[in-house]
């Protein structure tokens, strides 16, 4: 039976975490604020649970939810290869609105789709669901809405889109919270060196770099490199340099996970 929380209130709010334990360890989804919007979530160690979550979105294999941490020393047991800039971009700005695609650690059990072997990490800025984060684990959150339809703002609109298909709403108002930068997470690929932004959003690239200043933007250049028309760019063979600085291979990250978080 799907039922609705109202956080706001202190008893309500206890009551709901609680229930919404329950269900997560019953393989089943449930809908809770973030920072940004209203996420659905599962187990991210149950592939069940996974696929009821990608099933209630209507979506596929082929787009694979990031994973919500509750505490930064949670990563290492997630991700491996984690250089030291991703490690500062995420002391710097977790938690909050950056998201960053990891290698996932080989040994641990879980299918969340077709990631390639990575997974997407993020700590939400939200005590509602700091709160969950911490007596359930790591979960497995995509924004809580049939893809294709805009994401919820409150638990009554994801229920409006998502129904019977979650058992647990945890309303906490209207997110994000007003005031407040409405932009999905940053996405970084922290995969490999250097780090480079494959989504813009709530974290700059001038915020970013000011902590690691070699971050490459979303078009793959550097803090100091011009940005390059057309016309430049079409310089005959001879002037070409025999291994180009823009012939670096560019990792596939948008094949990845990626958070509307």
């Amino acid at each position: 039976m799907t039922t609705t929380y109202n956080c706001t209130a202190d008893d309500e709010r206890t009551a709901g975490i609680a229930h919404a334990r329950r269900a997560i360890l019953e393989k089943k989804c449930v809908v809770l604020p973030t920072d940004t919007v209203y996420g659905i979530a599962a187990d991210a160690f149950s592939p069940q649970a996974v696929t009821m979550l990608l099933v209630s979105k209507g979506r596929g294999r082929n787009m694979p939810p990031p994973v919500l941490i509750p505490r930064l020393n949670a990563l290492d047991g997630l991700a491996t290869d984690v250089y030291p800039d991703a490690r500062d971009l995420a002391e710097a700005f977790w938690p909050g609105g950056l998201t960053l695609i990891f290698h996932a650690q080989p040994s641990l059990d879980w299918d969340l789709g077709e990631t390639k072997g990575t997974v997407a990490l993020r700590i939400p800025d939200d005590e509602v669901a700091i709160d969950l984060l911490t007596v359930t684990g790591p979960l497995a959150v995509s924004s809580a809405n049939r893809t294709g339809q805009a994401p919820a703002q409150t638990a009554f609109e994801a229920r409006s889109q998502l129904a019977e298909s979650v058992e647990v709403y945890l309303e906490g108002g209207f997110r994000p919270v007003e005031g407040t930068d409405a932009r999905p997470s940053t996405i970084v690929d922290a995969t490999s060196l250097p780090l480079r932004v494959v989504r813009d959003g709530a974290i700059s690239i001038e915020r970013l770099r000011g902590v690691v200043p070699g971050v490459l933007d979303i078009n793959g250049n550097a803090a100091d490199e011009p940005e390059v028309s057309q016309d430049d760019a079409e310089v005959s063979q001879d002037d070409a340099e025999p291994a180009a600085a823009d012939a670096r291979v560019q990792p596939d990250a948008g094949e990845k996970p990626a958070s509307a978080e």
